[in-house]
């Protein structure tokens, strides 16, 4: 009951509930305001009840949504005659499978036998799953300061514009891995510890990293959040920056670890696909992709994508 309490889901809360809403349109209107550079930051939500007629009885629950997530709070055990009358009253017959929006009638015994009181017998809350804490990996080695001039790998740092066939000709010649253009890769990683639990050092390339990275959101706003990252100083520095396509790719691992993506498991899986610096001709942005395990373009806005930072080290 607690969390549901949480949510103080009342006419005077700070919360609202989104009446006409449905899944559909919940996913719609999130993705129209990540076009739009809308959404005030990740944790925006919507909170709405709606009845999912995909099974063999409609059911009612309480959703909640928010830019990169989805979360069933509740079930609402409400008479099945209360939940068919109001398909039929939405211009339904009762075998189109679908997700419906409350409608008024179904409104008004929502607030009277939910919403507005203490206790409700018909709520049944959903108790999210315990998250793991993720593991990060076995103890990596101490620094060893490799010389710049005996570094296994010099990647470029300036931004580029590079077309398919550019992009595909850069994975094969610097031995890169990409699960549909280079399976197999040359490139290795030297990864030690930084002296800091949020980055990582690769001795081979010189950079660090950071081990978890930035949330999902359009290029414009990756922008802002790393200008911002710098001007707290994030790990004691003031320089991160989006990596380069080269750089980016050079920490793709040839196989998916035992967190389902193709990195080093020093680093984090919520962070499955990135931007790198790199524009696509004639129009895109180019993103590594370290859950299929390849690159790939899109426009940059929606669903947009996370970042990693990196640095020089040196």
């Amino acid at each position: 009951m607690a969390r549901f309490e949480d949510l103080k889901l009342s006419d005077d809360s700070a919360v609202t509930i989104e009446w006409d809403m449905t899944p559909d349109l919940a996913f719609c209107m999130f993705s129209a305001k990540g076009l739009r550079d809308e959404l005030s930051n990740s944790g925006e939500r919507v909170c709405y009840f709606f009845i999912d007629n995909y099974g063999d009885n409609p059911k009612l629950y309480l959703m909640e949504r928010g830019s990169r997530y989805v979360d069933i709070i509740a079930e609402i055990k409400a008479p099945q005659q209360l939940l068919l009358e109001s398909i039929q009253r939405q211009g339904q017959t009762l075998n189109v499978k679908d997700n419906f929006p409350v409608d008024s009638q179904l409104k008004e015994w929502l607030l009277t036998e939910v919403v507005e009181v203490d206790e409700s017998s018909f709520l049944l809350p959903v108790i999210p799953e315990k998250e793991d804490i993720e593991f990060m990996g076995d103890p990596l080695p101490q620094r060893k300061t490799r010389a710049i001039n005996t570094r296994l790998f010099s990647l470029p740092t300036d931004e580029c514009h590079l077309n398919d066939n550019e992009m595909n000709e850069l994975i094969k010649q610097c031995g890169f891995s990409d699960q549909i253009f280079n399976p197999q890769s040359t490139f290795l990683n030297d990864f030690v510890e930084s002296g800091n639990i949020q980055t990582v050092i690769d001795e081979n390339t010189g950079l660090m990293w950071q081990r978890f990275g930035l949330d999902l959101c359009s290029i414009r706003n990756m922008k802002n959040k790393i200008e911002a990252l710098n001007e707290k100083g994030f790990a004691g520095y003031h320089d991160w920056r989006m990596p380069t396509v080269d750089e980016a790719l050079s920490l793709m691992e040839v196989k998916s670890n035992e967190k389902g993506v193709y990195l080093h498991l020093c680093f984090s899986k919520e962070q499955p696909f990135i931007f790198t610096s790199a524009k696509r001709k004639p129009t895109g942005y180019w993103f590594v992709d370290y859950k299929q395990g390849k690159v790939y373009w899109s426009s940059g806005t929606v669903p947009g994508g996370f970042c990693r930072l990196c640095r020089s080290a040196d």
